[in-house]
């Protein structure tokens, strides 16, 4: 699709012009970098332009921005700045996300002679992305952010990095006879839908229907492809348990009767349990990370398996496989399902209520910490209240460490509209990364859960959301410290720790809802676990950005993974 046609034009008009033509409306940056570029925004696209306080953050929230869409995020920082962009794209490219970062960069002419900042910082992008070049001339802006685009979006999907010459990318300001030329079809994730072999869709359905005790492990290239309700479809047709992974968690209701939980090592116990008695694993848009497999113990290797993914080379890394599917997760499981015989259902009951007494002896193994009054606050209960507070069409942001524990095992999705979204590993990912969430859907309830030791690490960006009026509300589950790190500290120390070697994971007391006031937000404290429905809905209904401050139990640790 022409946007434009070829003319005279500054790098900065061709840039501006074809990020409104993807349909991008924000941008995460720090200053400066591509300033002319900048003011081409404002006079021509009216793209938001988000000045935040570090470059980790601002690559978090292009990331939050990227998974809530499947529109690519932008995230943009001069030189001294790049390394730090750079950090900030590992949880994108670990969790596959389309985020597009743009960095300033060296001049040919200064190489070498110690300009002031000037570091090559290429190799550093290059472990984290799946495109990272340099725009060296003006005439190479239209073709190298096609690229940028169409590399993101395609196969499965990653962040790119481009650096334009400059130490702020100054190139912008030159002028070329230029074409600002957008392809739509690279404008989000997926950009393709590959069909299976039939042969291969076939072969995996003789051995799902011959199986009496088969599980479904569900990832997130069935999230990326959209295919929730042909996975739940397919799993309903031949009565199959589904478990999923951390990424993959909104692929099925937490509350459907065929959902066992999150597999692996941030995990629900009855999934575990449920996979590792299965006869028969079949895997959907899942790396069979050691996350996912609890170091591949869950299952183990030697358990028959069938693994569907659209990348190729993703088939059998991990398990040996009986059945291989190369394709995408919708097109293939629409497939299956029309091509399957529900009639084998029938022998698989026995195995569904087996699966289902798995998750009943589990709620009934935590039921007293999900309904506790305790004070401080059982974190167990704060996740029950969140499962049954939620609201349908919420995007659910959740950080790694305990949060990514506690949610990832304690709350349940009750919708098939509502959204969940996880750090990949980096701790206090989930702050920025739904602040930028909020900003690609500002139409839906964005609830962001994360720990005290993750809100700490990007704080500042309260003034952010304060600033657009990011109305993004953040539950932060306040124990005064990391204390994930309480069994391996305990470990080191023999078996029990001193009150010195606390010293090592525990924090000052703060009053996160205080702070955020103080900042323009709108602070909660919570104290008691029956007053956060209320603090809930206030932050909800307040179109603020909002921080919810929990008290919890500090001596309160998630479970460890059943295998």
């Amino acid at each position: 699709m022409q946007i434009g046609h070829n003319r005279k034009m500054t790098g900065a008009q061709c840039l501006a012009d074809m990020l409104k033509g993807y349909g991008v409306t924000h941008v995460f940056h720090v200053p400066a970098v591509l300033r002319t570029t900048f003011a081409e925004m404002e006079r021509r696209t009216e793209i938001k332009r988000l000045h935040v306080h570090g470059e980790k953050a601002a690559a978090y929230m292009a990331d939050g921005y990227a998974r809530a869409s499947g529109k690519p995020g932008i995230c943009m920082a001069q030189v001294i700045g790049a390394l730090n962009l750079a950090a900030g794209l590992r949880d994108a490219f670990l969790a596959h996300s389309p985020v597009i970062a743009m960095t300033g960069g060296r001049e040919p002419k200064t190489k070498f002679r110690k300009v002031y900042q000037e570091i090559d910082d290429m190799p550093a992008f290059e472990p984290v992305t799946k495109f990272n070049a340099t725009v060296d001339d003006v005439i190479r802006f239209p073709d190298m952010v096609r690229q940028a685009f169409r590399t993101a979006v395609t196969g499965c999907p990653g962040p790119v990095h481009l650096q334009f010459r400059g130490n702020e990318g100054q190139i912008d300001a030159e002028e070329a006879d230029m074409e600002p030329l957008v392809e739509p079809q690279f404008a989000r994730v997926p950009a393709f839908r590959p069909a299976p072999e039939e042969e291969s869709v076939r072969a995996a359905l003789r051995l799902l229907q011959d199986a009496m005790r088969p599980v479904i492990v569900a990832g997130g290239g069935v999230r990326a492809s959209g295919a929730a309700s042909e996975l739940t479809a397919f799993a309903e047709a031949l009565q199959i348990p589904v478990a999923t992974s951390l990424n993959g968690k909104d692929s099925i209701p937490g509350n459907h009767p065929l959902s066992v939980g999150v597999v692996g090592t941030y995990s629900r116990e009855s999934a575990n349990r449920v996979v590792n008695a299965a006869d028969l694993v079949c895997f959907i848009g899942t790396e069979t990370g050691g996350m996912t497999t609890h170091f591949w113990a869950v299952p183990k290797i030697g358990t028959p398996a069938i693994q569907i993914d659209l990348e190729p080379q993703a088939l059998g890394r991990n398990y040996p496989l009986a059945a291989a599917v190369n394709g995408d997760a919708k097109v293939t499981l629409a497939r299956m399902f029309a091509l399957c015989d529900p009639a084998s259902a029938e022998k698989r009951k026995p195995w569904i209520a087996q699966a289902q007494k798995i998750c009943a002896e589990w709620r009934d193994k935590y039921h007293s910490a999900l309904a506790s009054d305790a004070v401080p606050i059982r974190p167990e209960r704060l996740c029950s209240e969140l499962t049954q507070h939620m609201p349908g069409d919420a995007i659910i942001v959740v950080d790694t460490g305990h949060a990514g524990m506690w949610m990832g095992g304690m709350f349940d999705l009750t919708s098939p509209r509502q959204a969940y979204m996880r750090s990949a590993g980096h701790l206090g990912w989930a702050f920025p990364a739904g602040l930028g969430a909020k900003c690609a859907c500002p139409e839906r309830p964005v609830v962001t859960f994360t720990g005290d030791a993750g809100f700490w690490y990007h704080i500042a960006e309260i003034e952010t959301a304060v600033r657009w009026n990011i109305a993004a509300v953040t539950v932060v589950n306040n124990n005064g410290g990391g204390n994930q790190s309480k069994r391996g500290f305990d470990r080191v120390y023999g078996g029990q720790q001193t009150q010195k070697a606390r010293e090592l994971w525990t924090f000052s007391k703060t009053d996160f809802a205080r702070l955020a006031q103080d900042m323009g937000a709108l602070g909660i404290r919570v104290e008691q676990a029956k007053a956060f429905p209320a603090a809930l809905a206030q932050a909800l209904a307040s179109g603020r950005p909002a921080i919810i401050d929990v008290v919890t139990d500090i001596e309160a640790l998630a479970p460890t993974a059943v295998t």
